[in-house]
């Protein structure tokens, strides 16, 4: 059977099983996701699409489904992110 570079990957360098590793990659994209739509609004405050983007991922971020996924705390990360985009 032939083993694919991001498997052997998985299997040699990581204690995560697979299912862990998409969770934290889901969870990785929202916080990317985030960013982008809060730097977006610092040049445009009143867009829609980056309001609107901010609160859907706000929503995830309190959602049953992100607490399946993490055990990160979600008020911590929204202010952590806003703090960091924010230069402070």
């Amino acid at each position: 059977m032939k083993k694919y570079k991001s498997q052997s990957y998985i299997e040699s360098n990581s204690p995560l099983d697979p299912y862990q590793l998409l969770a934290n990659a889901i969870v990785l994209q929202a916080v990317k996701d985030y960013r982008v739509a809060l730097k977006g609004l610092q040049k445009i405050p009143d867009s829609k699409d980056h309001l609107s983007e901010k609160a859907s991922i706000e929503r995830f971020f309190r959602s049953r489904w992100f607490g399946a996924l993490t055990t990160i705390d979600p008020e911590y990360l929204i202010a952590k992110l806003q703090k960091e985009v924010d230069g402070k």
